[in-house]
């Protein structure tokens, strides 16, 4: 199987993966918060995350990479931080201070960065779910999906695909009710680092967005919706 490009800097995708041979990767109700959990964790400082739905044996996200400038900013001020707290551990508890001399700032990121990332996510997540469960091998197919996002019109679909898949494969009779997705999320005040706020600035509205999801069900849009999503 030919390797898929790298995940590129300042880029939207829609990535999406499901349990080898289409086993449950969600075994329970708390291994989808600790799904999101660990997204954050890995994730975080490289990824916008816009929408994302998780089903039982499979999960949709759509996701932006951020640019090279910002994850460098990002890392080096953590890294600023850790060691200026390094420096000041050593300092109080030792007189050699090599060890605590600040590191160069980061200047750049390898091709591959941002793909090795999920790898390191999905990676971490499938570690959980053996250890909990006491299975061994992959838990995840690989490689893992993704489609880039281009345009507007391409950005409104996925999401809206996304929140509707939990219905498009009978989990739900309304995708409304589904807890596991950022649906109602987007729509609510609570704090979240999902990125609602530009979410509804690409609709317009929270109307907007309403009437979209509704529309994508009303006219069965995901029979024709071109990507694979393991039919």
């Amino acid at each position: 199987m030919t390797s898929p490009p790298p995940l590129l800097f300042d880029t939207y995708y829609h990535i999406y993966n499901r349990g080898t041979n289409g086993e449950n990767i969600f075994k329970e109700e708390r291994n989808y918060a600790h799904f999101l959990n660990l997204f954050s964790k890995h994730l975080e400082s490289s990824t916008d995350l816009f929408a994302y739905c998780m089903l039982r044996n499979h999960f949709h996200i759509l996701v932006r990479i951020k640019s090279e400038t910002e994850i460098l900013e990002i890392l080096n001020k953590t890294l600023k931080v850790s060691t200026e707290n390094r420096y000041h551990t050593k300092q109080s508890t030792s007189k050699n201070q090599d060890n605590a001399l600040p590191r160069k700032p980061l200047g750049s990121l390898p091709e591959n960065y941002a793909s090795q990332k999920f790898s390191n996510f999905f990676n971490a997540y499938a570690k959980s779910i053996n250890n909990a469960y006491e299975r061994t091998g992959s838990l995840f197919e690989h490689p893992f999906e993704r489609v880039p996002i281009t345009s507007d019109r391409q950005f409104w679909n996925v999401i809206a695909y996304i929140h509707q898949n939990p219905q498009k494969h009978k989990f739900v009779k309304d995708f409304r009710d589904w807890k596991y997705s950022s649906y109602e999320v987007i729509l609510s005040e609570k704090h979240t680092s999902l990125k609602r706020d530009e979410v509804l600035k690409w609709f317009g509205n929270k109307q907007e967005y309403i009437n979209l999801h509704n529309e994508w069900v009303t006219d069965a849009k995901s029979k024709w919706f071109a990507e694979n999503d393991y039919d």
